[in-house]
C-alpha cells in the first residue's frame, strides 16, 4: 500500500512514544518517506502552518487530535488530495470523529491496537477496508485469546480479557522479575489487561481497560462504551466517563464533558443519554 520513496508522512505524536516510533521513524525510514515533523500539535495554527502547500499521503494520530483538527478551519483548507492513509492508536477512536475525519479529509481512519509490551502492533485494520469499531485483525504470526476472571477461555462471543502470543511480544520488564511473572504466562502469552470481542470474521474490538470498569449494582459498564454514545451529541466536543463511589449502588457513573454550546445542560447531556 506504502510507496517506496513517494510517501510524505505527518508526525505530530510524541517520538518517544512506542507507536509514532515504530509507525513513523521506523516505516518512515524504512519506505524512504519524508517526514513532516510536528513538535507541538496543540499549536494548530502552527500545525496547519506547517502543512501548508503539502500534498501529504499518510497522517498518524489518535482520536483528541483528529477532532480537534476537524473543527480547524484552517486544517480544513489543507490539501488532501494525496492522502490515502490515517492511522489511529494510543486510546479508542470515536465513531463520531471517524466520520468528521472522513468527510473533511475524504480519508478513513484505520486503527489499530497493540501496547509497548507488543513493539507495538497486535492487530490493524485492512487499509483497503477499515472495520469502524474494531481495531483489526491480527498481524502475521500472532495469537490471541479471550480469557475469564480464571484464565479460561470465554465462550464464543463474549467478551474477556485479551492476551496475545507472537514475535513481537516482550521477553521481559528490564531486571523486574516478579512484574514479568504477573503479566507473562509460562506459555509466552502476554496478559493485556484489556477487556475485547472478537466478531464473527475474527475482527477484534476493544471493549475497556478492565482497571477502568465501572461495576454498578453488580452491573459491568465500561467507560469507552458510555464516551462513544456520548461523543455523537452535536454540542458535545469531548468527553470521559469515570466511576465514583456510591452508598447504594457501589459505583455510578461520573461523566465530565467539554461542550461547544455555552447553553448546553446536564439535563439535556442526560436527556440525550437516556434516548441512546
Amino acid at each position: 500500500h506504502l510507496q517506496e520513496g513517494e510517501e510524505i508522512i505527518v508526525a505530530p505524536l510524541p517520538m518517544y512514544h512506542i507507536f509514532a516510533f515504530m509507525l513513523c521513524i521506523l516505516v518512515g525510514v524504512d519506505f524512504g518517506a519524508r517526514l513532516i515533523l510536528i513538535p507541538d500539535p496543540r499549536n494548530q495554527k502552527q500545525f496547519c502552518s506547517s502543512l501548508k502547500g503539502i500534498k501529504f499521503t499518510f497522517f498518524a494520530g489518535l482520536n483528541t487530535l483528529f477532532n480537534a483538527l476537524c473543527r480547524n478551519e484552517d486544517f480544513r483548507m489543507l490539501d488532501f488530495s494525496q492522502l490515502h492513509l490515517t492511522v489511529s492508536g494510543g486510546m479508542a477512536l470515536m465513531k463520531d470523529t471517524a466520520d468528521q475525519w472522513e468527510k473533511v479529509t475524504g480519508c478513513k481512519i484505520v486503527e489499530g491496537y497493540g501496547l509497548t509490551e507488543t513493539s507495538p502492533v497486535v492487530a490493524i485494520n485492512p487499509p483497503a477496508a477499515p472495520r469502524l469499531g474494531t481495531v483489526g485483525l491480527p498481524v502475521p504470526g500472532t495469537q490471541c485469546r479471550l480469557v475469564d476472571g480464571e484464565g479460561n477461555q470465554v465462550p464464543k462471543g463474549d467478551a474477556g480479557e485479551l492476551w496475545v502470543r507472537g514475535p513481537q511480544v516482550m521477553k521481559a520488564y528490564w531486571n523486574k522479575p516478579e512484574e514479568t511473572a504477573q503479566i507473562l504466562t509460562e506459555q509466552g502469552f502476554l496478559k493485556t489487561g484489556d477487556v475485547a470481542r472478537f466478531d464473527e470474521d475474527g475482527f477484534i474490538s476493544i471493549v475497556d481497560r478492565i482497571k477502568d470498569m465501572i461495576l454498578v449494582s453488580g452491573f459491568n459498564v465500561y467507560p469507552n462504551e458510555v464516551e462513544d454514545e456520548i461523543s455523537k451529541h452535536p454540542d458535545i466536543l469531548e468527553c470521559a466517563a469515570v466511576g465514583i463511589p456510591d452508598q447504594e449502588a457501589g459505583e455510578v457513573v461520573k461523566l465530565f464533558v467539554v461542550s461547544s454550546n455555552p447553553a448546553l445542560t446536564e439535563k439535556d447531556v442526560r436527556a440525550f443519554a437516556r434516548n441512546n
